[in-house]
């Protein structure tokens, strides 16, 4: 059982845009780092804190041979695409379902056949996935610019409803960062 899993269930509905730190505190979890990474994907190597305070983070657990998490690598691509530029870091988090997935070298391949561009860390031995107590394929997680777990989806759909909260995080970026917010919103 993990409390601070359960408070962003019930706490996404609550819209974090506009409040203070102190009042997102008292809301949401704070971000969890990446741990024991067994391999970087596509990357060199890298923290969720090194986004903190500069993008949006959404993370995305998934498992290369999981035809949900296929499903959902469109929606996640075309994200990754639409809204890197306005300060939207991805970042997928791969914990195997089977021995198979382990090997870097496959999910390489899956990746690239996938078209897969963003930062992919491997999490063989589910350090990751139970830090943020996940426990589905595919999960999404997203956090503001303030570092806090604000939003979370298990499994396919809801494509709208997380871009929508995209979108209004990429704003409050904009807005603290002294940006122009320059969100493009059509979907």
């Amino acid at each position: 059982y993990r409390p601070d899993i359960k408070i962003i269930r019930e706490t996404a509905k609550i819209n974090p845009v506009g409040m203070d730190i102190e009042e997102k505190k008292m809301q949401y979890p704070v971000a969890k780092e990446i741990v024991l990474p067994s391999g970087f994907v596509n990357t060199e190597e890298f923290k969720i804190a090194d986004y903190i305070g500069k993008d949006v983070v959404l993370i995305d657990f998934m498992t290369y041979s999981c035809i949900n998490c296929q499903r959902t690598w469109p929606y996640v691509n075309a994200w990754d695409k639409k809204y890197k530029d306005q300060g939207l870091q991805v970042i997928g988090i791969h914990t195997p379902e089977f021995a198979f997935e382990k090997d870097i070298e496959n999910v390489k391949d899956a990746m690239a056949e996938a078209g897969i561009t963003f930062p992919v860390v491997l999490d063989n031995d589910f350090a990751t996935w139970n830090v943020y107590g996940n426990r589905f394929w595919p999960s999404k997680y997203l956090i503001d610019i303030d570092g806090f777990i604000v939003y979370s989806h298990f499994g396919e759909g809801a494509y709208d409803e997380t871009e929508k909260k995209i979108q209004e995080l990429l704003k409050e970026r904009a807005e603290k960062l002294e940006l122009e917010a320059n969100v493009d919103e059509d979907m």
